[in-house]
């Protein structure tokens, strides 16, 4: 869709500091915004807006429509008057009412659940906004804007998309007879990078913690980092990779690229979905098993979530030690278990013994990743896989985080507790070189190892 063809079609939404009006559930138009789109599509020169640069497009646009504000539109105070000329830029070069949202650093997610009902994560919590699109319309109309950067289509014959905007967010789409409540638009945004110190500081962990994180790491033990959605999952995956040597060679393996690793010799993979035809696809399970025959001295996975999975085990299992992949589990237990699910989901058939084998030869340490009624995220446990070959999966604690009653403010409070490592992982470390962090060295031994059924 060109400039000329956003102009016209009038996606615009209604600012936050507006009144709403409705109809029948739809809000209603405002006026004035279908005057200043027309008269801006009179005045505005195509052909010298498209050879300039994006920033320079909208400054050149935002004098444009100044101009016309003060010309047509009614006397406004400055906050006003400003958010009137941003929507209509907006709605000219980018995703009209949720452009706003994009542009603030806070807001972590993005949600719209039909043309008048909008919620934001920020800061872990979600909240509804009085933005909203003025029609159902000009809410598809932004739908067909972000599907067709991907070179995808989302029609009755294909109601499901997921995308990736230019600036990297995350975008799923489904709209009606999927969804009962009109099109549907999720946007998560691409997290920011921290390091394990901030971390600790934010209080996702204690320091202690933390540095026993990053000897597993040196020491190359493959983790597996568990959780639920909005866990912070990616983000503790970030910061664990920036201690991997910078001599090694990394293959990152991901849906949509987010992970920032700072090393020199990083080859970064994306999956690609199918073409409008249905062609084409790559999946992650395709890019696990072509990442085997690149030299890699580590693969991390963003997350597995099917046959793939054991593509992952094998490859830590044949001399790729010290990496890292993610999966959706609720508890450590459930992520183990979880796992030999997924590898059992390869068209191949495979014993339900030699999948267990895999994963007690392959995983050594699952670090579990919960979020609190606060917004809060944090390390709720660090599990070391106790079992080997074909027995039962045993899991030893070797940190804990106790969570004390919530208050009235319910704001989640705890201490970690350390837990004396099993003697092959105290043996391991000391071989690689690695000092024990002090409050694990003599600490109480968490009895009796679990058993994950």
């Amino acid at each position: 869709m060109g400039l000329r063809d956003r102009i016209a079609s009038g996606g615009l939404g209604r600012p936050a500091a507006t009144p709403s009006l409705e109809r029948d559930g739809e809000p209603e138009a405002d006026p004035m915004l279908a005057v200043l789109q027309q008269r801006l599509l009179e005045e505005v020169d195509l052909g010298e807006i498209s050879e300039l640069n994006p920033t320079q497009r909208r400054a050149r646009l935002e004098r444009l429509v100044g101009r016309l504000v003060s010309r047509e539109g009614p006397v406004l105070e400055t906050t006003d008057r400003s958010a009137l000329i941003r929507r209509v830029v907006d709605a000219a070069l980018g995703l009209g009412v949720i452009e706003g949202f994009l542009a603030d650093p806070s807001v972590t997610e993005i949600m719209v659940n039909g043309p008048g009902d909008i919620w934001i994560e920020r800061d872990g919590r979600l909240e509804r906004v009085e933005a909203r699109f003025e029609s159902e319309e000009q809410l598809r109309q932004t739908i067909d804007r972000i599907v067709q950067q991907v070179n995808r289509r989302v029609d009755e014959s294909s109601p499901m998309v997921d995308a990736r905007l230019p600036s990297g967010e995350r975008v799923n789409v489904i709209i009606p007879p999927v969804s009962l409540t009109g099109p549907v638009i999720t946007i998560r945004r691409f997290p920011r990078s921290y390091t394990l110190a901030e971390l600790v500081e934010l209080g996702s962990m204690e320091r202690s913690h933390a540095d026993l994180l990053e000897s597993f790491v040196r020491a190359r033990f493959n983790i597996i980092v568990s959780g639920g959605t909005a866990t912070g999952k990616t983000t503790l995956l970030n910061s664990l990779s920036a201690f991997i040597p910078v001599g090694e060679r990394v293959v990152t393996i991901e849906d949509s690229a987010e992970l920032q690793l700072k090393q020199p010799h990083v080859v970064r993979l994306e999956s690609r979905p199918a073409n409008v035809e249905g062609k084409g696809e790559i999946t992650i399970r395709d890019l696990v098993r072509n990442s085997l025959r690149m030299r890699p001295d580590r693969i991390i996975v963003g997350e597995v979530r099917g046959a793939e999975t054991l593509d992952m085990l094998q490859a830590m299992n044949t001399g790729h030690e010290g990496s890292i992949a993610t999966v959706h589990a609720n508890s450590t237990e459930d992520a183990i278990v979880r796992l030999e699910t997924l590898a059992g989901m390869t068209d191949v058939k495979i014993l339900v013994e030699a999948v267990r084998d895999q994963i007690n030869s392959a995983i050594d340490v699952i670090v579990q990743l919960a979020r609190g009624p606060d917004g809060s995220r944090r390390v709720v446990e660090v599990a070391a896989v106790a079992s080997r070959r074909r027995e039962s999966f045993r899991l030893a604690t070797v940190s804990r985080f106790e969570q004390e009653p919530l208050g009235p403010d319910l704001l989640v409070r705890g201490t970690w507790r350390p837990f004396r490592l099993p003697p092959d992982v105290e043996n391991r470390m000391r071989l690689a070189g690695e000092t024990l962090p002090e409050p694990f060295v003599g600490a109480e031994v968490h009895a009796p190892e679990r058993e994950a059924e």
